[in-house]
């Protein structure tokens, strides 16, 4: 009989009490079950789990539960559009992500009966705020996305029940924030015979801990040393990060069960979703052909601070009418608190460069469909979604040459040392002198570019966990 595969998403559950929209951890896990889901017609092959805090166990739930809050968090239940970016401050931001870090902190018993109350409260004032906005306007009030329903499966569709010696615990997301995590992977694998499988997207925090923040940078160290020993099966998103986790491994000392497998990433992101595809974006963007694009959550590894380096460069040389628009799509992260304070005082370059914050889907590939190029100067990345993803539009990249970014780009991208502001500018001023050219390297791209298909994505992670006997 085929062993099952058991999705540990507990993770997701928790991040979308927190966040509004997806980061790329989120997206990939989203897609990646979705196509596992779609290999597996009769519903035999793949389950889904989440953290039972009572029993330290583990229950079932059904795909719906998942695919909900995806909804919620692409932004296809209503939301309200978050005051321009120019006229905020950083500090709630580092509050929040502050407040997180000290939630996850605590053991899963204490933890989930939290955030329960903690989104019924933000629900109960969402709520209270659409009926006073109704009162005053006369508009009918919306109903709001409402709380995630995840109903356990019990019975015989229960975790207890459906578990047999074989199956196998896969991991797809960020399980670093649950304490006791090994523990409860430890224990159900002991009970029931399970083997255990990891996908490790990068190390950053270890490899790189000046980039994150210490909380980060101690609880992602305490889950790293503590899994990935326990993996039958350790696969990740690159070439590069494969040897990193291995090379890590070796250094300390850590005794990988099995190699480290190497999955192709899937390219791009569901858009046939009927609650978005007639949805138009919210907020006034860019006229097309005027502007670049970065697609990217704020941070310092990311190095947007290059590009507003090069960007000020190139308005000291060029023409203003001939720079394009600088367009930043993500929320802001953490560590740029100078970053912004930079931007806001020079009028973000008096508004060539524009900050699109927590943009929807539709936003998004408005956004790609629309810019002349895409830019990612990120010092260090376990894949580079924002590379496929610009490609998958037809639009060509100009991005950093480190670690696993020229698996993604390959020869349709042009590159640069992220640490290198004057060989960026380079590039960047030859692309904008000979606008002609554009129109061809977007055809070269259009022509060349060979989408993977998520489906591709799941049936490598099948074989890792499925061997042919």
């Amino acid at each position: 009989m085929t062993n099952r595969i058991w999705l540990d998403v507990e993770d997701i559950f928790e991040y979308v009490a927190f966040n509004s929209r997806p980061s790329g951890i989120q997206r990939l896990q989203y897609e990646l079950c979705r196509a596992l889901v779609e290999l597996d017609p009769s519903g035999d092959r793949i389950g889904f789990l989440r953290h039972d805090a009572r029993r330290q166990s583990f229950d079932a739930i059904g795909w719906q539960g998942v695919a909900s809050v995806f909804e919620r968090l692409s932004g296809h239940t209503e939301r309200s559009v978050p005051p321009p970016a120019q006229a905020r401050d950083e500090q709630p931001t580092a509050a929040r992500a502050g407040f997180r870090r000290l939630i996850h902190r605590m053991p899963s018993r204490l933890r989930q009966p939290l955030v329960r109350y903690l989104v019924q409260q933000r629900e109960a004032a969402s709520s209270l705020a659409a009926f006073l906005r109704a009162c005053v306007t006369g508009k009918r009030a919306s109903s709001g996305g409402g709380p995630i329903e995840t109903p356990v499966l019990r019975g015989a569709d229960s975790f207890d029940a459906r578990a047999q010696p074989g199956d196998v615990v896969l991991v797809l997301g960020a399980m670093w924030y649950h304490s006791g995590h090994a523990d409860l992977i430890r224990a159900a694998c002991h009970a029931k015979g399970l083997r255990f499988a990891v996908l490790i997207y990068d190390i950053i925090p270890l490899r790189r801990p000046e980039w994150c923040d210490r909380g980060l940078v101690r609880i992602f160290g305490a889950w790293f040393g503590s899994i990935i020993g326990l993996a039958d099966h350790i696969m990740s998103i690159s070439q590069s990060s494969a040897r990193e986790i291995e090379d890590y491994a070796e250094q300390h000392g850590i005794a990988l069960r099995d190699a480290v497998r190497v999955i192709p990433i899937g390219t791009g992101f569901e858009k046939a979703r009927v609650a978005s595809a007639t949805r138009a974006p919210t907020r006034s963007l860019p006229e097309a052909g005027t502007y670049a694009l970065i697609v990217s959550t704020l941070e310092i590894r990311k190095n947007h601070a290059l590009l507003f380096r090069v960007w000020r460069r190139l308005l000291d040389e060029m023409p203003r009418e001939r720079l394009p628009t600088l367009v930043l799509a993500g929320r802001v992260g953490w560590m740029v608190a100078d970053l912004m304070q930079q931007l806001r005082n020079c009028d973000f370059l008096g508004g060539k460069i524009v900050l699109v914050e927590d943009p929807s889907d539709a936003e998004l590939e408005r956004l790609y469909q629309r810019c002349l190029f895409t830019l990612f100067p990120s010092f260090h990345e376990g894949w580079g979604l924002p590379v496929t993803e610009s490609l998958s539009f037809g639009r060509p990249c100009i991005i950093s040459n480190a670690t696993s970014l020229p698996e993604a780009g390959g020869t349709l991208a042009r590159y640069f040392d992220p640490d290198n502001a004057t060989e960026a500018t380079a590039i960047i001023r030859d692309v904008l002198l000979h606008p002609e050219a554009i129109p061809a390297w977007q055809e070269r791209v259009a022509r060349e570019f060979r989408p993977v298909p998520w489906r591709e994505t799941a049936e490598a992670v099948l074989r890792v966990l499925q061997p042919a006997e």
